[in-house]
């Protein structure tokens, strides 16, 4: 019943941050590219802060850590099946690809973007503004990953 639940929170929880990181990726990115430098420090800096901030962020990302882990503890008991492996290899993949990648790539990018003076951005914007989108696509194909990881898990046969 644990892993029921467990595994159910983490795909509910990963899909809900997938279709934020989709929104990002394949709605926001495609205005951002076509902004210049000075519309495009404008836009981080009216959408950075208040993305930073969201309640949204921090339970979904929260839940996206947690949830697997109630799971795993729920598949434990041996044998150690395929619903556990795949919740562990889930479970990694959150860690690396949402969880660090935000950490220590994207949030100190943030930092730059918001350290500009939106009407003088520095020369080298495209090079951070490249960065912002590369490290939005990790960590999106991550969180992907993981979500179709969740899903087989969950939908694996129970072990006869």
């Amino acid at each position: 019943m644990l892993a029921t639940y467990g595994l159910l929170a983490a795909v509910v929880a990963t899909a809900l941050w997938s279709g934020l990181l989709l929104t990002l990726t394949t709605i926001l990115h495609p205005l951002y590219v076509r902004r210049d430098a000075a519309g495009f420090a404008r836009d981080m800096h009216r959408f950075l802060p208040i993305a930073r901030r969201s309640p949204t962020n921090y339970v979904l990302v929260v839940a996206m850590a947690v949830a697997p882990v109630v799971a795993l503890v729920g598949l434990w008991p041996p044998p150690v099946g395929v619903p556990f492996v795949l919740t562990a290899l889930g479970l990694v993949v959150i860690v690396a690809g949402p969880l660090l990648t935000s950490r220590f790539g994207a949030e100190p990018n943030y930092d730059v973007i918001l350290g500009w003076d939106p009407e003088a951005p520095p020369p080298d914007w495209r090079e951070v503004r490249a960065r912002y989108l590369r490290l939005n696509w990790i960590r999106g194909a991550a969180t992907w990953t993981a979500l179709v990881l969740f899903i087989v898990a969950a939908l694996w046969p129970p072990a006869s």
